[in-house]
Formats: C-alpha cells, structure tokens, sequence
C-alpha cells in the first residue's frame, strides 16, 4: 500500500505516514523530505479517487491549491533577486492600471505581505476565474477594503492574480510560463498550474470534506471566503473539473506532489540552488521570511503569522516544526510545503482527502513534527 522509501534517521516520518491511514483516515498522498539538499524521505501510497479504484502512484499528482500562491509568491522575489523589482515602488509603476480606484500609493510590498486590502473581486462576472483579462481589469478598478496598510489579511482568492499580473508585467512571460521555465523545468520538479503539462492519468483526484471550513464558506456567498471566491466557476466536482485542470487560476489550481514541490522548497532551504540551480540569494530568501504580521486575518478571522508573501512557523494554523524561521505555504484541505533554512530541510506533503477544520489538519502535523523528532 505504501512505496518509496524513508532514510533511517527519518524513520518517524514513514511511521506517522502509514499511521495517517491505519488511524487518521488517509486515503491517498504523498510526503518528502529533503536535508541538506538530499532527498531523504519520498513516499506515497493509499488511492487517487473516492471509489479507492485508481492505486496512488509514485508519479501522481493532485492539486495542491493554495501552494500556488507560494509559487506566484517566489516568481515574484526572483524577479525582486535579479533588481527588476522594487519592493518599496508602487505596483503601478509596473502596472499603471492598477493605480485606479485608489490604489496608486500601494506598494508591492503592501502587495505581497496582504495589506492591501484587495480581498475580493467584485467587478468580475461570477465564474469568471479561469478568463484572466477579465479578472485583471476587474482588480484594476476594485476599491480597497481597508485603507492599504493599516490592517492585513490573507488574500485567499486574489493573490494569484496580483501576483502573476505583476510578473507578466514586468517580465513579458504569463505567471504559468514563467514558473515551469524558471523553476520547475530547471530543477526537475513535478509542478505547475493546471494539469494540462502532463498525462491526465497521473491526476488524482481531490475528495473534497464536508467539515473543512474552508470548503463550506467558500461556497457560500454570505460569508467573506465566499464573496472572494464567487468568480469560481460552479461545477458539482469543481476541485477536479476539466478546467481545474487546465486554465489558470493561480491562487488554487497549482497541481504537484510532495517530491516536486519538496525539490522547490529545498533550494530556498539551501540558500537559494539546489543540484548547480540557482533560483535566489540567501539574502533575498532572508527577506522573504521577515515577518510582516502576526494577529486575526480579515478574511478568515484565523491567527495567522504572515512573511512576505508565506506563511510562516505557527502552531495553530501553520505547523513547519521547530523552527521559527521556516516558512512555505499550505493548501486548503491539508497540501503544504517548506523550507527550514537553519536547518537545511524541506518538507511537502500532498493528499487527496482534505482535511477537516480550518488548518492543516491532523496528518499533516502529524508529518511535519516527525521530521523533527
């Protein structure tokens, strides 16, 4: 049922993986690990489908969603690594239409750190988050919720877009593009966003849960999470819809596994290259993982601990292990991944079931702490 293999030293975290099936409900997934930028546990195993028809292979991949965010987040630093970026200059000097609306002061950095106040993309159609020129003139006339940066919150729904808009602004290359050319190929890693870069039999499926708080409130329109995410198209299995698998959404539909996104992870663990790849400075990555906030959300009203466009190291919401100074990103219904520079590790994990509540869920911490056991 499970394959791989797990590096004695990691022995806790082969145990805590077959114990998420025996007593935690897994159904199907996969965890890596990386140290000192070797890959020392890669497993997988369980079913890709809610019927348990489809065996987990070592090559699945399943959409990881909100790890995307993560990627659009690490596009965005290479292009401020390679000085074609201002973190301090308005976003509108690389955009000019954004400047609408009020929004001519906001900075890129009052961007990335979720200051900004763009919660929500009123202007668009419903169902219009798949036809990106579309979603892009309606944030360039959206009005701020609060005034940019004087309070913060997880830009659930929109970051993807403000992000990627602002990499294809400055660099000519669509967000997608620019990662699979710049990251993912480079480095040999398993990810991208939508599926349509690969074999469709390799998709699993993602089984949705009915006590995941992200999945309830983001379908019901009276709810903040709701109202973010109403430019979702509508489809009775929307997470493994055709178009889930092949637009570009990026705040949700980056598809991966643990051992691409892992590899990722790994170079921002490494001070930036992995394998003569060199994605970052360690400077640069040192400026990532500053911490912007750390209090309620005005999205989720969750307390979250918030860097510079990641998560950061908190129990509650964000588990990354021992470490302060590690950060990645999660995905709604448990997928994660992250990088611990102190200590040269690199962690992902990707599932098909999602998980309960509002967090990570009880496998995925379960993972995260056996790695440091």
């Amino acid at each position: 049922m499970i394959g791989g293999f797990c590096d004695p030293r990691f022995a806790k975290v082969g145990e805590a993986f077959a114990a998420n099936f025996r007593e935690r409900g897994e159904l199907g997934g996969a965890v890596c690990v990386y140290e000192d930028g070797a890959r020392r546990v890669d497993l997988w195993g369980g079913w890709a489908n809610a019927g348990r028809t489809r065996p987990w292979r070592e090559d699945m991949i399943v959409c990881m969603m909100s790890v995307g965010k993560g990627m659009a987040a690490l596009c965005l630093w290479m292009l401020v690594d390679r000085g074609l970026v201002d973190m301090d200059a308005p976003v509108a000097r690389y955009w000019p239409e954004f400047a609408q609306a009020g929004k001519g002061a906001i900075t890129v950095r009052t961007l990335v750190t979720g200051k900004a106040g763009l919660l929500y993309a009123d202007h668009a159609p419903d169902g219009a988050g798949f036809d990106w020129d579309v979603m892009i003139r309606a944030l360039e006339v959206q009005e701020p919720v609060w005034e940019p940066g004087t309070d913060h919150g997880y830009h659930s729904a929109t970051a993807g877009y403000l992000l990627g808009e602002l990499v294809r602004r400055v660099d000519g290359r669509p967000l997608d593009r620019f990662l699979r050319e710049e990251v993912c190929l480079p480095l040999g890693a398993d990810y991208g966003y939508g599926a349509a870069w690969t074999d469709p039999g390799r998709v699993a499926d993602i089984v949705p849960n009915e006590a995941s708080h992200t999945f309830v409130q983001s379908r019901d329109v009276t709810t903040k999470l709701g109202r973010a995410w109403r430019m979702r198209p509508q489809s009775p299995d929307h997470y493994n819809d055709a178009r889930m698998r092949s637009g570009l959404m990026p705040s949700t539909n980056g598809h991966g596994n643990a051992r691409g996104v892992a590899r990722i992870f790994a170079a921002l663990a490494c001070g930036g290259a992995l394998d003569g790849v060199r994605l970052l400075s360690a400077a640069t990555i040192d400026r990532m993982r500053e911490e912007s906030w750390f209090g309620q959300c005005a999205m989720t009203d969750r307390v979250f601990r918030y860097g510079q466009g990641f998560f950061l190291n908190e129990a509650n919401m964000s588990p990354m292990g021992s470490n302060p100074g590690a950060f990645g990103h999660p995905g709604a219904g448990g997928a994660l991944g992250f990088a611990d520079p102190e200590n040269r590790i690199a962690f992902s994990y990707s599932p098909a079931l999602m998980c309960e509540g509002g967090g990570l869920g009880d496998r995925c911490a379960a993972l995260s702490a056996a790695v440091y056991a």
